[in-house]
């Protein structure tokens, strides 16, 4: 049995808090909304974000962040992308040596262009940071339908240590030292998406998706492997993997609110409506950033972010897209002869 703590309450934190205590292992979980730690001890069930999906009794319930750290074989980061610097440097003063820490959010921070990882790393440098990703929706976790994740750390057995504390017989994990791609592919994915939803809405085929897909995964391995990732990840669970159960599935926030805009509302109508953290949206900010940076072609998320913040029509954007220069498939290939 290990000592697990989960910062931050929302659906997939809980969701993992609930398998890891089905694992056997001693949980706590805290939160700074009292609102929300007050319905977990009285409902025993996140009754907004995770109807349905029961605490185990062991679960404990903590309001004071310092005691929920205190003492623990790892601490899981679970709150919303915006928040895990805010919640790093909360931690830092009472954080061990080499305390195992792992983000199980996905973006990217918009001021420094920094993977959550990164700004985790950044706030507690003291720390042994990794990252669990995956096609692994918070709803499906909790009712134990069969999941697959992968696990990146800097060494094997901080990724083996990490991947025994969740594996079980419905929650297959995987590891990897690709701890950038691993997150990459969980960001940008966000983004494709968007992009998926606004097809989704405007009524147009599986075609269309199919083709925003393959080319979406193009568009995340071009950054990534600039920015020091390996395409075998953007081929696995947190790059192809985690883009198909994101851009089809009505769990996914980003693929809501992508259909919202792509049926003719606001993107501020679509935040409200949905009223999570959508997380693309701030990730296609920070795609377009790093892509400008360092050169890299990424029309699919350049139109994306034309949609969202410069008031470009969804249908504008597609025709821009399909009525670019022509290219190869692929610049890597070449011709015999």
């Amino acid at each position: 049995m290990r000592n697990i703590a989960f910062l931050g309450a929302g659906s997939w934190g809980t969701a993992l808090a609930i398998l890891c205590a089905n694992n056997g292992h001693k949980v706590t979980i805290w939160s700074k909304i009292k609102e929300e730690t007050d319905m977990l001890r009285e409902k025993r069930e996140h009754v907004h974000r995770l109807p349905g999906a029961k605490l185990p009794d062991s679960i404990e319930i903590e309001d004071d962040l310092e005691k929920a750290c205190e003492d623990k074989d790892i601490i899981v980061i679970s709150v919303a992308s915006p928040f895990i610097r805010q919640t790093a440097a909360s931690i830092k003063d009472f954080i061990k040596q080499d305390q195992i820490i792992v983000n199980v959010a996905k973006g990217i921070e918009d001021s420094t262009l920094m993977t959550l990882c990164e700004v985790i790393q950044d706030e507690i440098p003291q720390a042994n940071v990794g990252v669990l990703s995956g096609p692994s929706h918070a709803e499906e976790v909790s009712k134990g339908v069969p999941t697959t994740v992968v696990v990146g750390a800097k060494t094997e057995k901080t990724a083996s240590f990490i991947q025994d504390i969740f594996m079980s017989k419905n929650f297959r994990v995987y590891t990897s030292p690709d701890i950038i791609g691993i997150e990459l592919g969980g960001a940008l994915k966000n983004v494709i998406a968007l992009a998926a939803g606004i097809l989704d809405g405007m009524g147009l085929g599986d075609n269309t998706k199919a083709a925003l897909m393959t080319r979406g995964i193009a568009e995340i391995s071009r950054l990534g492997i600039e920015l020091g990732g390996k395409m075998e990840t953007f081929c696995g669970l947190s790059g192809i993997g985690d883009l198909i159960v994101t851009c089809t599935s009505t769990h996914s926030r980003n693929h809501n609110c992508g259909y919202l805009l792509g049926k003719g509302k606001s993107l501020d109508e679509a935040k409200a409506e949905i009223n999570q953290a959508i997380e693309g949206v701030n990730t296609a900010r920070a795609a377009m950033a790093l892509a400008n940076k360092h050169h890299v072609t990424m029309p699919i998320v350049e139109q994306i972010n034309a949609v969202l913040f410069d008031n470009r029509s969804a249908e504008e954007a597609l025709d821009l897209l399909y009525l670019r220069d022509k290219v190869n498939e692929y610049s890597a290939l070449t011709w015999e002869n």
